[in-house]
């Protein structure tokens, strides 16, 4: 047993329940300490995972809350550890009380995530489970969430465990043959796992692929909205968000700096750059923004073009939406007078108006269909952060200089040696063998109480 954590567990805003986690040895005796069930039982000696009603009091004797209060015992409980619940009041200041006087009774603050840390230390949690976590909780669309909730219940690990089990199988075949070569045993011919390698690596490679979406939903597409000055860039935007985040104004020039924020259109989650107007000028802090402009644009995943439709197409117009990615043809709640040369009726376009919302959904259907789409996987086997990738790509890596070795005549220990990083790649995936810098590193990016 570790020594005693507790934290809230929920937001620090005012709701109709807050919670209180403890972990750690002595979590019953903790809780009896400061909490009296109606039935005058202690929790220390009631069954697990049974809800009690009672009271929160502190040394006077003063009551500070009613609460529920639940115990679970070691090794069933997330934690792998004895475990305790307060579900109380969702006020801020009482659960602080509450958490104060825990403190006082034994326990101590614990670290951002280090509740599903010591789940991954118990092994109650693989590490690509335990990352799915806080994956959940930042999901901001279904697709996310869906990903997440898929791969906190073992999906890529039950994908990569069965790669990692045949190439096991390989490397025991070739020592059973070494060490005791008068048993009966199959002679080790390389070659004759050429399949079962193509297998693995095809498996690899497939997961692999699904990083591009796998980025998509956790940090967003990068999405710049750019034309001419006065052509509605920040209204739409301003759309696209539900509310006034960029400035608008009826005099040219008003945005001279990128303005970025995160809007979900079409399922799919979009980091919106609103930039400023592109045209030549001799203003100083106008061309700065100009060049900020042209920055986004190069980095963005999807370029809007924004043409004000309602006037005809200029040349400005023109060179603006030759290097889009899709013409928003704004201001259809007016009549329209541009019409699109030939030269740009391969790139999609799509009428809106930033005004009354028109189009919006459409708008959002043709930004989807840009970005890389969902892969034909079962859920849970999209990759999400880059220390997954770089572990499967090092695996992948590694099989195939395994196969190209075999092909190639080179003896089965150097073929194994491959074989054996490929599987100290997956090991790190999973967390089978992770350096504690490395771990506590990946922890540091969830929120106290999880």
């Amino acid at each position: 047993m570790s020594e005693l954590i507790a934290a809230v567990a929920t937001g620090p805003v005012r709701s109709a329940i807050g919670v209180i986690r403890l972990s750690g040895e002595g979590a019953a005796l903790c809780v009896d300490r400061v909490f009296r069930a109606k039935s005058g039982k202690k929790m220390a000696d009631t069954a697990p995972n049974r809800l009690v009603y009672g009271g929160i009091y502190d040394k006077t004797g003063a009551l500070l809350d009613t609460a529920l209060c639940t115990v679970s015992r070691a090794p069933h409980s997330y934690t792998g550890e004895d475990t305790a619940e307060l579900q109380c009041h969702g006020s801020p200041a009482a659960l602080g009380d509450i958490l104060t006087l825990l403190f006082q009774n034994g326990a101590r603050q614990a670290l951002p995530g280090e509740f599903t840390k010591r789940a991954f230390l118990n092994g109650k949690l693989d590490l690509t489970e335990a990352e799915a976590v806080i994956d959940l909780i930042d999901a901001e669309t279904a697709e996310c969430a869906r990903n997440a909730a898929s791969q906190l219940a073992g999906a890529v690990t039950r994908r990569t465990d069965a790669v990692y089990s045949r190439l096991l199988d390989i490397i025991a075949h070739f020592h059973a043959v070494v060490d005791w070569p008068d048993e009966d045993i199959e002679d080790f011919e390389a070659e004759s796992y050429l399949d079962t390698l193509k297998d693995a690596e095809d498996t690899l490679s497939r997961l692999l692929q699904t990083f591009e979406r796998g980025k998509i939903l956790r940090d967003g597409a990068r999405v710049a909205i750019v034309g001419r000055p006065n052509v509605g860039k920040s209204s739409l935007m301003n759309a696209l968000l539900g509310f006034d985040r960029a400035i608008v104004t009826d005099v040219p020039g008003t945005t001279r700096d990128t303005v970025e924020d995160v809007c979900v259109l079409g399922g799919v989650k979009l980091r919106l750059t609103d930039t400023a107007g592109l045209r030549d000028t001799e203003d100083a802090v106008e061309r700065l923004g100009v060049e900020r402009s042209r920055e986004a644009m190069e980095s963005a995943q999807a370029v809007l073009a924004v043409l004000d439709a309602s006037r005809p197409m200029t040349a400005e117009d023109r060179r603006i939406a030759e290097k889009g990615d899709i013409l928003v043809l704004n201001k259809s709640d007016l009549p329209r007078a541009m019409e699109l040369p030939e030269a740009l009726t391969g790139v999609p376009a799509v009428s809106v108006s930033a005004k009354t919302g028109e189009g919006l959904e459409k708008l959002g259907e043709a930004i989807a269909a840009l970005l890389p789409a969902a892969p034909d996987v079962p859920a849970g086997e999209i990759l999400t952060n880059a220390r997954q990738a770089a572990e499967v790509s090092a695996a992948l890596e590694s099989v195939r200089a395994s196969r190209d070795a075999i092909l190639e005549g080179v003896t089965p220990d150097a073929v194994l040696t491959e074989l054996e990083d490929a599987m100290n790649a997956l090991g790190r995936l999973s967390g089978r063998s992770l350096a504690g810098d490395v771990t506590d590193r990946i922890f540091e990016r969830f929120c106290v109480g999880k």
